[in-house]
């Protein structure tokens, strides 16, 4: 008995744990299920997230199709609008045009077809008319010779820039400080450029003088003071105008061979394109080819040539002339005479007949003496219109050839030591290659 009941409680207690070790187990797998679950759920709930993000996507990606399609068909409208209006400005171009057509076929069956072209000939002369009093066009053709012809002179001047200007910016440019060996060294170029020693030294002690009341120190200050200091000394109050109002007697003088044909040729081209009636009375009768090469020039400026045969008596060819300014009203009558420098005493005889005879015969007109210097003689050229100065009123210089020479500082030197003006340069060999002489122009293209 007590056997069995211990065997009974052993199998008790066996069943026991086996059913704690099942229930365990249930819990487990209860524990491992719902954990399962949870995981499912947030997969789940992660899968909603994408899918609604992408639906949002598709949304927003719809919208902007929507949009781009929106503004596409507006521009698409826009421009099916304008080619309408295109299309009716067309039309309305071809109705004008038939009845503009038909309006001509009318005028060609009307019975009075001269009032007809006539009013058609007075509408066009309006229009032309309206035409040419445009200003623009005018300022247009003002302007630009004024640019060319600088350009003419800058370009005129290259070999006298090369020996001033750009020697001048090399020595002051090698220096630190001003002192006496650099300003000797500007005056040795001066000197070299033809200004002469007498102008020359003006100039340094002038310059020398601005420095010390300015107290400038710095070498790249000199160029602007040096330009000052040559445009004072050159005068700025001489009158460089050619007289040319009615009536003007214009007498040229020079050597042989310096250029006074020429001049002559150039200065009655550019006095005709001003609008001025020009004469040119031909009495250097004492060169052969002189009263040729005055008609060539003539025709080349279609102007009359006044001449007599050669060897004939200048004053005479000057009288015959002074008649024909004043039986034709010409405006300036440009004189040529012989260059004979070597003998003074007849050239003075000469040049005192021909302007007893102007003053006699035209006392009204306006006068002008020309000197004519080849710039190419440099000093040379200083010389010769002291020795001028002698025997002649001079009223303005013409200074020729500085295209070909680097010896245009004897501009400075003529204007600076006989305090006659330069009117005309001429800076190449064309007929419009004799231009008025300007100061600040000239003393800028040499310096730059």
């Amino acid at each position: 008995m007590f056997k069995w009941i211990k065997d009974k409680f052993k199998g008790n207690k066996s069943e026991t744990i086996e059913e704690k070790d099942l229930k365990i187990e249930e819990e487990i797998k209860e524990s491992i299920e719902e954990a399962i679950e949870e995981v499912q759920t947030e997969e789940t709930v992660a899968t909603e997230q994408t899918d609604e993000n992408l639906i949002q996507e598709d949304i927003v990606e719809e919208e902007i199709v929507e949009e781009v399609s929106t503004i596409e068909l507006e521009e698409v409208s826009e421009e099916v609008e304008e080619a309408k209006t295109v299309v009716e400005e067309t039309e309305e171009s071809i109705e004008e045009l038939s009845t503009e057509e038909s309006t001509v076929e009318t005028i060609v069956e009307t019975p009075e077809p001269q009032e007809t072209i006539e009013e058609v000939k007075e509408e066009t002369v309006e229009t032309v008319e309206e035409v040419v009093e445009e200003p623009p066009v005018v300022e247009e053709v003002q302007e630009k010779p004024k640019f060319n012809l600088f350009k003419k002179l800058k370009d005129g001047l290259s070999k006298t820039r090369q020996e001033m200007g750009v020697k001048i910016n090399t020595i002051l440019g090698a220096y630190v400080k001003i002192d006496d060996e650099l300003l000797e060294d500007l005056e040795d170029v001066l000197i070299s450029a033809d200004i002469g020693m007498e102008t020359t030294m003006k100039l340094i002690d002038n310059l020398r003088e601005t420095i010390i009341q300015e107290k400038v120190n710095d070498p790249n200050q000199v160029m602007p003071l040096l330009k000052g200091e040559i445009k004072k000394i050159m005068n700025p109050e001489l009158d460089s105008t050619i007289e040319t109002s009615n009536p003007t007697v214009i007498l040229v003088i020079g050597v042989n061979g310096v250029g006074k044909t020429t001049t002559i040729g150039k200065l009655s081209s550019r006095l005709k394109s001003e609008g001025k009636s020009v004469l040119i009375a031909a009495a250097d009768t004492f060169r052969a080819a002189a009263i040729d090469q005055l008609k060539t020039w003539g025709d080349r400026a279609n102007v009359e040539v006044i001449s007599h045969s050669e060897g004939a008596d200048p004053a005479a060819v000057i009288y015959d002339g002074i008649s024909a300014a004043k039986s034709r009203k010409v405006d300036v009558l440009i004189c040529d005479t012989a260059g004979r420098l070597h003998n003074k005493a007849n050239l003075m005889k000469e040049l005192e007949k021909i302007n007893k005879i102007i003053s006699r015969d035209f006392p009204d007109a306006k006068r002008e003496t020309l000197l004519v210097l080849d710039a190419t003689t440099g000093q040379n050229a200083l010389s010769q219109a002291k020795t001028f100065k002698e025997v002649a009123e001079i009223t303005g210089i013409v200074l020729t050839k500085l295209d070909g020479t680097a010896k245009g500082g004897v501009v400075i030197a003529l204007q600076s030591e006989l305090g006659i003006p330069i009117k005309l340069v001429g800076v190449g060999e064309k007929i419009e290659d004799l231009q008025k002489f300007e100061m600040d122009s000239f003393v800028d293209a040499i310096l730059e």
